[in-house]
């Protein structure tokens, strides 16, 4: 059997592809059996991590795809960049722990979550996005189409599940008691990352229940690091600079808390 054809036979399309351009680097560089073996199958491999990174993407619904290393620190010196580097180690997606981002709009909060987000999906998890009011939203539709334990099986499976807006809308009684059960669906066995412009004082007024927003931040901070991002929004920045706005920059308080 030819070994083409014995490849595709074991499935190894990406090795299929490149097998002259390797065999021929190999007698350029002389390799041996071994680091010739080597080299094809991390060809191999990184095919199919890539196809798989693709994948999960495009299951994780980000709006769009954002790194950390094009978040503009420079502009948001409030972000301790330690501890940026400890979250990407991922670290709190293996110990399930959360992440919750708080700061006014345009800060960088979304970009700073699905960052993460893309960091876990390279790094093979699954991981889904959502904006608060589309997730309460398809969990209302769950409960009126009477599917509401799969729907909430669905939030709960993603090993980070990335929510985004927390605060912008105020929940009414059943919408806060479908978030709850969700929380507690993933209480320490999947990560959460929250953004929010809301301070944790003002969770009350989401949930229009303070106790019960006391319920839902004792599980959320049981085990969970806190971004506090206080400066100047990036979408004003950008009109200062086009010169539609006067004055100059606001002071930044610097702060970075944990939990």
């Amino acid at each position: 059997m030819q070994l083409a054809s014995l490849l595709e036979k074991m499935k190894m399309d990406y090795l299929v592809l490149q097998l002259d351009s390797l065999c021929e680097q190999a007698s350029k560089k002389d390799l041996g059996y071994k680091e010739f073996l080597s080299e094809a199958l991390q060809t191999e491999w990184k095919g199919r991590h890539q196809k798989g990174v693709e994948s999960r993407l495009k299951m994780a619904r980000f709006p769009w795809v954002k790194s950390i290393e094009q978040f503009d620190f420079s502009f948001q010196p409030s972000i301790d960049r330690k501890v940026i580097r400890e979250l990407s180690g991922l670290g709190f997606v293996d110990r399930a722990e959360n992440v919750i981002i708080l700061g006014p709009p345009g800060v960088g909060k979304t970009h700073m979550a699905i960052a993460l987000g893309v960091k876990a999906v390279e790094e093979g998890h699954k991981v889904l996005f959502l904006t608060l009011e589309s997730l309460i939203t398809r969990l209302i539709r769950a409960r009126a189409e009477n599917r509401i334990e799969r729907q909430l099986q669905l939030f709960a499976y993603p090993k980070v599940l990335i929510i985004d807006e927390m605060g912008y809308l105020p929940m009414n009684r059943e919408e806060a008691g479908l978030f709850f059960r969700l929380l507690t669906r993933r209480y320490e066995r999947a990560s959460l990352i929250i953004t929010s412009n809301k301070s944790f004082v003002d969770w009350g007024e989401i949930f229009n229940d303070q106790v019960l927003a006391t319920a839902i931040l004792d599980r959320l901070l049981h085990h969970c690091t806190t971004l506090n991002i206080k400066g100047e929004s990036y979408r004003l920045k950008e009109k200062r600079k086009a010169g539609l706005l006067g004055g100059a920059n606001k002071p930044v308080d610097k702060t970075t808390e944990q939990h």
